[in-house]
């Protein structure tokens, strides 16, 4: 069978943070794919101001470089669990990965999924053990790690031949040999192992044309893009074509625009042919999974399977008494286009109406995912509310299911009793318990994922800020039963509208911990702080010092006021609770109760509980 030997096609696999994005870069670099005098940025692969501070990818992207006339596919894929489904899809495109790996710490647990997807998938793995710089670097057990990982997941015999490239993307720097002073000052190793080891795609273009879309991108100019790979045959611009849908029906439409990819840039292209990595543009609502083929030879491919969402939200046009100050766009017409939008790209995002017009309810993979939305929309100038994340329950085999994670954790020794006892409390089971023998203890749980939410921030309380936390979703499992983590904490209410004084402040500080600086403008049923105890209390920080024309008998002196603890948005979202919504607007993040007015709120809190005994 022929083969297309002037290309390659791969993925870049790994856990968050061990370093795919610096290494695309290296190799965009070195290929000499940019011109000598071009500018470019750290991680240019993340574009997205979010991205770029989080140093983190959410969305998988794809580029090209050409190397001593091979032109080399390369997929960055996020490795976040909330971004799971972008790896799964991304892997149906190529034909080999590279598995990056930290020198230093290991297989972690999206190693784990990542690698067996592409098992799965029987593609050729390449490994790089990445960060051989790094202090206490152990190279050599981490490619024993490697090793067992790939037999426990149940690869080929062909599989476990891999190659090991030891690497330090930072310093743009490769080798075969695991010692760090032994390092290439270039990484043409990387290149040289894809091109022998990974194999070229099939060249079947003389057959009818198959494209399957594995990504959508959007233009307000072209409408929905998609990109994909062309499995068979050869496309032009301008050819008629069909698309045959996820629920099998056939939508005729002409190629109005091909591109291909180089480096950072999109390029207009007039043909491409089997094994290439393209994108497509003519037909408005083409989804991922979905074939396109020439019209009198319709051959779908089998559907690409999406990621359902485990997390949703309520989502609220703002009616706080601050509603319309701070945001340009405050309608529900306006919040409703911008999500609908939205959904044109994310497919693991489903928006649904609810009975009123201002309410959404929004679902996604996870916390991260939909908090990177609510985040997006802020610094785009929309306002609104959002509820307390909730799992979504499903019914497997007639029982009430909810998602449960496997997760991961590393800490200290001393800390271990406290972070068992504490997931213990969430329901979480423990799996695996690893002593490293330097005075780190690895723990695997599985833990429901309502469990996990609001977690994090106890957890690093608990092993004061030592502990690496990691989870990514395994399986829906029967509901657990009795208390699943959640917040114990009552809240700290204010009672007047105003702003928040100095002297207000310090008659409320032994209460709890408070939320906002001296000055803040504040309203009744706003939160303004955490109370010590489990109920919630109002309290008037708006209280200004009595003046009278009588001179004090004592000397004033300075009071020194606790540091207040400002929430971020992750941290707002995982404080709430039912009865609470985060107000989000371009400048402010707010938490505030449902029920502003206090005497209503306990009326209504009465009438729940009498409700909750007769029941």
């Amino acid at each position: 069978m022929n083969k297309r030997l002037d290309i390659r096609n791969i993925a870049i696999i790994a856990h968050v943070d061990h370093g795919k994005t610096t290494l695309v870069d290296e190799l965009l670099k070195q290929s000499g794919t940019y011109r000598e005098n071009e500018q470019v940025n750290e991680r240019a692969m993340d574009n997205n101001d979010i991205e770029k501070e989080r140093g983190i990818t959410i969305l998988a992207k794809n580029t090209a470089v050409n190397y001593q006339g091979t032109r080399i596919n390369i997929m960055d894929t996020p490795g976040h669990a909330d971004f799971g489904g972008e790896v799964e899809r991304i892997l149906k495109m190529v034909d080999g990965v590279l598995l990056v790996v930290d020198a230093f710490e290991g297989c972690m647990p999206q190693t784990r999924f990542v690698l067996k997807k592409a098992l799965e998938q029987k593609l050729t793995p390449v490994v790089v053990v990445n960060k051989i710089d790094r202090p206490m670097a152990r190279p050599t057990e981490v490619i024993d790690e490697v090793l067992d990982l790939f037999i426990e997941l149940g690869a080929e015999e062909n599989q476990l031949d891999f190659p090991v490239i030891f690497a330090s993307a930072i310093n743009g720097t490769a080798s075969l040999d695991p010692d760090p002073e032994k390092q290439d000052g270039k990484m043409d190793i990387v290149f040289d192992t894809v091109i022998d080891t990974v194999s070229a795609p099939v060249d079947n273009s003389d057959e009818p044309f198959q494209f399957q879309v594995t990504m959508l991108d959007y233009n307000d100019y072209l409408g929905r893009i998609g990109v994909g790979r062309v499995f068979r045959g050869t496309v032009k611009k301008g050819d008629q074509a069909a698309l045959i849908q996820r629920d099998g029906t056939v939508k005729k439409f002409r190629i109005s625009k091909l591109f291909g990819f180089l480096g950072l840039k999109r390029m207009e292209i007039d043909e491409a042919k089997a094994g290439d990595l393209i994108a497509i543009a003519g037909v408005e609502d083409i989804m991922v999974g979905e074939t396109i083929c020439p019209v009198d030879h319709q051959d779908p491919m089998e559907l690409v399977r999406i990621d359902e969402p485990t997390l949703q939200m309520t989502f609220i046009v703002n009616n706080s008494p601050f509603a319309g100050r701070e945001g340009d766009h405050v309608t529900s017409r306006k919040i409703e286009a911008r999500l609908m939008t939205q959904v044109e790209t994310d497919v693991s995002l489903r928006v649904e109406n609810t009975n009123s017009p201002d309410v959404w309810t929004v679902s996604g993979r996870g916390e991260l995912h939909l908090s990177i939305l609510i985040e997006n929309l802020r610094r785009e100038g929309y306002e609104l509310q959002v509820s307390k994340p909730e799992v979504i329950i499903r019914e497997v085999d007639g029982k009430n299911c909810e998602p449960f994670e496997s997760c991961q954790v590393d800490v200290p020794e001393e800390y271990t009793g406290a972070v068992m006892e504490s997931l213990g409390e969430r329901k979480g089971e423990l799996v695996n318990m690893i002593n490293k023998g330097d005075g780190q203890v690895r723990m695997d749980f599985l833990v429901p994922s309502r469990g996990l939410i609001g977690y994090t921030t106890e957890f690093m309380a608990q092993t004061k800020g030592y502990g690496i936390l990691n989870h990514t979703f395994d399986s829906y499992q029967p509901v657990a039963q009795g208390y699943v983590g959640g917040r114990r904490q009552g809240v700290l209410v204010s009672m007047e509208n105003g702003k928040a004084t100095p002297y207000g402040m310090l008659q409320v500080e032994d209460r709890g911990t408070l939320f906002l600086e001296a000055g803040t403008e504040i309203y009744e049923g706003m939160i303004v702080g955490e109370h010590t105890r489990d109920n919630d209390i109002t309290v008037n920080i708006t209280k200004m010092k009595a003046q009278t024309n009588i001179r004090s008998a004592n000397k004033d002196f300075t009071v020194t006021m606790k540091k207040p603890r400002i929430l971020t948005l992750e941290e707002a979202l995982e404080f709430l609770n039912e009865d609470e919504y985060c107000e989000v607007t371009p400048t402010s993040i707010r938490l505030r109760k449902k029920i502003l007015d206090k005497g209503t709120r306990e009326r209504e809190e009465k009438k729940s509980k009498l409700t909750t005994k007769s029941n």
